[in-house]
C-alpha cells in the first residue's frame, strides 16, 4: 500500500464494473470521489495500528486481510456491485 500519512485503501467496483483497488486520502472514499462502490475498506491512518503494529504497516495489513476480513461479505458485496451511499455491510 503506498497511501502516505493519513487515508483508506479499498477494494471497489469501479464505475466500469471491473474490481480495481484504490486509495483515498484523510476521509474520503470511492463514492465521494466518483471512484466506484467500496466492497472492502481497510484505515490505514496510524492511530488504527500503532497500538498492535507500531509504525509496521504491512505487518497489520497481513492481519487484518487474513485474520479480521470475512470474505463471505466481501464476495456477496462484490456480487451486489457493493455498497451504496448510505448502505452499510
Amino acid at each position: 500500500m503506498t497511501q502516505f500519512g493519513s487515508g483508506w485503501a479499498w477494494l471497489i467496483i469501479g464505475a466500469d464494473g471491473k474490481l480495481k483497488v484504490t486509495k483515498t486520502p484523510n476521509g474520503a472514499n470511492p463514492i465521494s470521489t466518483g471512484e466506484g462502490q467500496p466492497i472492502l475498506g481497510v484505515d490505514v491512518w496510524e492511530h488504527a495500528y500503532y497500538l498492535d503494529f507500531r509504525n509496521v504497516r504491512p505487518n497489520y495489513l497481513d492481519n487484518f486481510l487474513n485474520k479480521l476480513v470475512n470474505w463471505e461479505v466481501v464476495a456477496d458485496l462484490m456480487g451486489k456491485g457493493g455498497l451504496a451511499s448510505g448502505q452499510s455491510a
